[in-house]
């Protein structure tokens, strides 16, 4: 059984941004939060643009900026003490995934108040609510804009990377304006498509029966991301590419695309991801993609038939079912590499040791606390498997 809960009011399209301080007003918000990351907000004129319209629609603000790529627990406890003491009502995260995930600790913070929040991402305490979240989305990538699910790090002699899901974590409100990721760059648009895509592939890959709709819809994200990712780094002002983009992004990880199949999905290769971002600190996208074609090819023989129809529909392969299972990776793989993605983690820089493989394959067991994937379980012994040949 799957569930499908989107309860985020989306305000789609040219300056869907300017609607964001009067709809707060409307809805009785009178103190925000703005939650955001670097340069680039300021840089682009964004963030003041965001503000005057907050305090125009006499909406008072405090702000935490800095926000980094895999945001820190560190930076989200300083946001929580700061929001108690101002009285927020709201966040307001302005930015992509890293600064949504944020806001939605923020949130639980200030809603869960026995106990610190990093206990929460280890599962030591459960949510039982939180501080609403708006968006004001500036990057396509990780769907944090309508999902339930928030990652953030502990560096704190930890290097763990946990994630939350919960239906009090979806944003209550998302202002998505096309237009404001025209400056995202080359690299960036590429990683975060490739995030898209794989929200999209972690539930293709389930275990169960399927419903040929949510198949048929998976694949027309899947093809349309493909197509509108090549358009948008030719042009990056391509309004169209980049609107489709934006959209997919909400759809792929709002839950819609594992919705009537048996199960939410595989998920293996984002808790793998996690660990090898949380230990090297790389771009979430690109890292999915070092790791995908490895896990496919470990797992593809009892997943024969759903990579086959990958091949099939999507890339367009004839053949029998093995056949086209083989060209579906081999294709998949060719696409990230014409956008520029790393399909192995040499590819991203880094050069993993025997001993980082160790470090990998166990923590993202949990040190030992659980398996991974669906139909395929993963223990560290696989995953260990899968790394070594992910190494490059």
């Amino acid at each position: 059984m799957t569930e499908y809960y989107t309860p985020t009011r989306v305000f789609f399209g040219k300056g869907a941004e300017e609607k964001l301080g009067k709809t707060l007003k409307d809805n009785g918000y009178r103190k925000a939060l703005l939650h955001y990351g670097g340069k680039s907000a300021e840089k682009s004129g964004i963030l003041e643009k965001v503000r005057k319209d907050l305090k125009d629609n006499g909406i008072q603000i405090i702000e935490v900026g800095g926000v980094v790529p895999n945001p820190r627990v560190d930076l989200v406890r300083k946001a929580i003490e700061a929001a108690l003491d101002f009285g927020a009502e709201i966040i307001v995260a302005l930015g992509g995934g890293s600064v949504i995930d944020s806001a939605k600790a923020i949130g639980y913070g200030l809603y869960n108040r026995d106990g610190d929040i990093w206990e929460y991402y280890l599962k030591k305490r459960s949510v039982k609510g939180a501080i609403p979240v708006a968006v004001v989305l500036t990057l396509s990538a990780t769907g944090s804009e309508m999902s339930a699910s928030s990652v953030i790090s502990n560096d704190e002699g930890t290097g763990y990377k946990r994630g939350l899901n919960s239906v009090w974590g979806r944003p209550k409100f998302a202002f998505l304006n096309p237009e404001l990721t025209y400056s995202v760059s080359p690299y960036q648009t590429a990683s975060g498509s490739a995030d898209i895509m794989m929200h999209t592939l972690e539930r293709f890959f389930h275990q169960g029966e399927s419903l040929s709709l949510t198949d048929d819809l998976s694949l027309a994200l899947l093809d349309s991301v493909m197509v509108n990712t090549k358009k948008a780094l030719e042009k990056p002002d391509d309004y169209s590419a980049r609107a489709n983009l934006m959209w997919a992004g909400s759809l792929s990880h709002n839950d819609l695309m594992s919705t009537g199949n048996e199960t939410r999905g595989d998920w293996a290769c984002h808790q793998m991801e996690h660990e090898l971002s949380a230990l090297f600190d790389c771009a979430h996208g690109a890292g999915l993609t070092a790791i995908w074609g490895s896990w496919a090819r470990f797992v593809m023989a009892p997943l024969m038939d759903r990579f086959a129809l990958l091949g099939e529909r999507l890339f367009h392969i004839d053949g029998n079912t093995e056949e086209k299972a083989e060209g579906a990776i081999e294709k998949m793989e060719e696409f990230f590499s014409s956008i520029h993605m790393p399909v192995n983690i040499r590819e991203l820089g880094i050069e993993l040791t025997d001993e980082d493989i160790k470090v990998l394959s166990y923590g993202a067991t949990y040190h030992g606390e659980r398996v991974l994937g669906d139909k395929v379980k993963l223990g560290e012994k696989e995953i260990s498997a899968i790394f070594q040949s992910a190494r490059g």
